[in-house]
């Protein structure tokens, strides 16, 4: 079976913990690498060439949005999922028009990670369910 190479991406290392933790209860899911802030993310996605990136939107040094877009000319094979707070659908749109795969709620990751992950594995796309009353039509199949 092969696994998928991830790297956690956010700015607070307890959650970064929760969520790698989490990812242990998939076999599928390697933890390669965690990221503290956009700069380290984008650099350890070229370092790495990930097959799966977790990344916040909201980060220091550089926000995951800009961290996204400079992912894709570094490591444009990886796939992003966004796991934030931000709940702004204009973020959603951006995330996914910058090529995310996924867009996770934190409040909601314990019932929607691991469900997003094999999603967002298998090549198709995912977004939280509290995004569920947003027009999101033209970003995401859920």
């Amino acid at each position: 079976m092969l696994q998928v190479r991830t790297l956690v991406v956010d700015d607070f290392a307890s959650f970064r913990r929760r969520v790698c933790w989490m990812l242990d209860e998939n076999p599928q899911v390697r933890i390669i690498g965690e990221a503290a802030d956009g700069l380290e993310a984008v650099q350890k996605a070229e370092d790495f060439q990930p097959d799966l990136i977790l990344l916040d939107s909201d980060l220091p040094k550089l926000s995951g949005l800009e961290a996204a877009r400079q992912i894709r000319l570094t490591a444009p094979k990886s796939k992003i999922l966004f796991l934030t707070q931000d709940l702004d659908p204009a973020v959603v749109q951006e995330a996914f028009s910058l090529g995310a795969r996924g867009y996770v709620i934190k409040s909601d990751a314990s019932r929607e990670l691991l469900s997003a992950v094999r999603v967002v594995i298998l090549g198709k796309q995912y977004v939280s369910r509290a995004l569920a009353g947003y027009d999101l039509t033209d970003a995401a199949d859920e």
